[in-house]
């Protein structure tokens, strides 16, 4: 290859690369760590706290049901040599239903949880978006990016957001709060 080639050939390198990298060098990006902010902002605390009760409100229930079944187990294993077979066999399958019962009332417990927590996040959610959406606008960043969901491995401190987006939510809150109508 002669020197003119290569020159040449390096010069449109160069000519092809440097656009892009001017490109990448203006593009901004940051990362929130929306868990965080969701454990953190005002509103998030307080739907774990009634998520929590709850959740404590069923675990009690179920329980006291499952207290329940291991009495109504341990009598029928007492009694059970003074009962003829066919009685035995009626009581197991009776004792056997109650906890089939009982294991379809624990499942159908998790979905309602899994639901009350999905209706209790939505609002926090879409409104931590549209906060995140106006810090990315005024600071006019190409990528937010979700820290854990993202493949983010390292990332400096000074590109996470979420403390900002916290504040901004609380800060909101008392804001709304503030400018609401008062009763005369």
């Amino acid at each position: 290859m002669s020197l003119r080639t290569t020159i040449a050939a390096t010069a449109a390198a160069l000519s092809l690369a440097l656009p892009v990298a001017a490109s990448a060098a203006e593009l901004k990006v940051a990362y929130v760590d929306l868990q965080k902010v969701m454990l953190e902002v005002d509103d998030g605390k307080a739907a774990k706290s009634r998520l929590q009760k709850w959740l404590n409100d069923r675990q009690k229930e179920i329980d006291k049901e499952q207290n329940a079944l291991r009495a109504e187990k341990e009598t029928l294993d007492k009694q059970a040599s003074a009962m003829s077979a066919e009685i035995k066999a009626q009581k197991e399958a009776e004792l056997q239903r109650k906890v089939m019962v009982l294991a379809q009332k624990w499942e159908k417990s998790r979905a309602e949880a899994a639901n009350k927590e999905q209706q209790e996040m939505k609002p926090i959610i879409d409104k931590i978006d549209s906060i995140i959406n106006t810090i990315a606008e005024r600071d006019d960043l190409g990528f937010v990016l979700e820290r854990r969901d993202s493949g983010i491995v390292y990332a400096r401190s000074l590109h996470d957001i979420s403390n900002e987006v916290i504040r901004a939510y609380n800060s909101s809150k008392k804001t709304a709060a503030k400018d609401a109508p008062t009763k005369k």
